[in-house]
């Protein structure tokens, strides 16, 4: 994907529209956007990456009083963006897997299981990090951190 100065809050605000489906009308948003300096990326491959992440929370979470919260920082050296669900969290064992390709907690047949290899592998191409941390029964969050000075993706 093409290289361009975005803003992260954009591609959460694209990738809203995009899970709108999804997401459903019922799972409460709650943006708390930071006045974020824009990064060098390849939007729509962030986008991707983003749209995993929300499309996995939207299904964790409980379509009756499901939320989530998608939050942007900043330091000197990076720009973070956290989702976090309120969901039914990822058990240890799954954890440790999550970005493990071909790994899924889907029933065979069932789609390609959670999708984070790839993100994983977008986000290091970028010179940035992903981590997730997670408790069971009241839910998980992942956590990207993007370098502010341009990517060599």
């Amino acid at each position: 994907g093409k290289v361009r100065d975005t803003s992260m809050n954009d591609c959460l605000d694209s990738v809203l529209v995009i899970g709108k489906n999804v997401i459903g009308p019922k799972i409460q948003i709650d943006k708390q956007y930071g006045d974020i300096p824009n990064i060098a990326c390849s939007p729509s491959q962030i986008n991707q990456v983003l749209l995993n992440i929300v499309t996995n929370a939207a299904q964790a979470v409980d379509s009756e009083n499901g939320k989530i919260t998608l939050r942007t920082t900043f330091d000197d050296e990076s720009v973070f963006t956290e989702i976090e669900d309120n969901g039914k969290g990822i058990p240890e064992d799954v954890r440790a897997k999550v970005f493990d390709p071909f790994f899924t907690t889907k029933a065979v047949g069932e789609g390609t299981g959670l999708g984070l290899s790839i993100s994983y592998k977008i986000i290091e191409q970028h010179n940035g990090k992903i981590e997730v941390s997670s408790e069971v029964g009241k839910g998980t969050k992942f956590l990207i951190t993007l370098p502010r000075q341009g990517a060599s993706a």
